[in-house]
């Protein structure tokens, strides 16, 4: 059997902020949307826009850091897998959901919270501490 490639790259905006639970195995596992978009002209010279949401799912480590560092509204980059996950109600109706499993995070936009406070405040200082030679 040949071998074949499932990997899916996004940026885009989180849809709401993450939520992390863990597993009966305590493994922590972090779920948020994003929304990417795009814009076209059409033929008759009309601008045009269009949204794709992705449900993000994170494991371990990295599910501990997109719960720590991403809220809603962040740019976000997204590097993983599609996975297509399947189950049945309690009506016997079967139910699917396809997800992007991440492996990789980086956060484009600001960052959120105490870390950002943290970093304004060290540059307030450092600019409060510098020298001017003239």
């Amino acid at each position: 059997m040949s071998r074949g490639l499932n990997k899916v790259m996004i940026i885009g905006e989180l849809g709401r902020d993450p939520e992390m639970r863990y597993t009966p195995n305590g493994k922590p596992v972090t779920s948020f949307s994003v929304t990417t978009s795009r814009s076209w002209v059409n033929a008759e010279g009309e601008r045009r826009e269009d949204a794709e949401w992705f449900n993000v799912v994170a494991w371990g480590n990295l599910a501990e850091i997109c719960k720590q560092h991403l809220s809603k509204g962040q740019q976000v980059y997204v590097e993983g897998r599609l996975q297509t996950r399947g189950w049945e109600d309690q009506n016997g109706k079967k139910h699917y959901r396809t997800e992007l499993v991440a492996n990789e995070m980086i956060v484009l936009g600001e960052r959120r919270g105490a870390e950002a406070a943290e970093e304004a405040q060290r540059s307030e200082t450092e600019f409060e501490n510098d020298e001017f030679s003239f």
